[in-house]
């Protein structure tokens, strides 16, 4: 069973910066795709940014030019770096990854780590 473990969540104020991060369980598998996404109160999971193995970037077009995501195909881990922070972006932040093995592709999820911006 792949794990994924989320840090770096917690409280910034508003103009702030946090970097997330998560790391997948080592196996025998590909992993296609790696992004994170979030839900506010009330609010349905929305994606916020994804990168496929090949380095492939995709932004929420409420976050481009503020938040960076990279990933290390060689440790399993994923990274948010989040920068000029509204409080808008208040959330739950959930890793996830599209995981392939024996030709059969699974979703996974983080736990989530709360980002919380004031202002």
């Amino acid at each position: 069973q792949v794990q994924l473990v989320e840090s770096g969540g917690g409280l910034v104020q508003a103009g702030g910066s946090l970097r997330l991060s998560c790391a997948a369980s080592r196996g025998i598998f590909t992993i296609t795709f790696m992004g994170w996404y979030r839900q506010a109160p009330e609010n349905e999971r929305e994606l916020v940014a994804g990168i496929t193995i090949d380095g492939v970037t995709n932004y929420a077009d409420s976050i481009k030019g503020r938040f960076t995501i990279s990933r290390d195909n060689a440790n399993n881990t994923v990274s948010l770096q989040m920068g000029s922070l509204k409080p808008e972006d208040t959330a739950v932040y959930y890793c996830n990854a599209l995981i392939r093995t024996n030709d059969i592709t699974r979703r996974y999820w983080g736990q989530g780590t709360q980002v919380t911006v004031s202002s």
